[in-house]
């Protein structure tokens, strides 16, 4: 699998949540084939002004376009990104 580095430019605006490759995540909003609280790892992070991941979902599909308003972060990855909001509001 190819793996692509984010644009420096693309960074998280206000409300949007700032994840990386191989991040895991959880669905917080019914999508297509997926229901709330399924599990999945992000397998394509892009987006200059919106931030939007692809994510393959446990339930073995693969859906793109999801943002903070239908997936947020899990596990280690929820630690790390509440960790750098800490330390930004310092």
């Amino acid at each position: 699998m190819e793996y692509w580095k984010p644009h420096k430019l693309a960074s998280p605006h206000d409300g949007q949540i700032s994840l990386k490759m191989n991040d895991r995540v959880v669905s917080t909003a019914e999508i297509r084939d997926v229901p709330i609280g399924t599990e999945g790892k992000v397998i394509l992070a892009n987006g200059f002004n919106w931030l939007r991941y692809r994510v393959l979902f446990e339930n073995g599909v693969e859906v793109g376009d999801c943002d903070h308003r239908n997936i947020e972060a899990t596990g280690r990855t929820a630690k790390r990104i509440a960790k750098a909001e800490a330390k930004a509001n310092r």
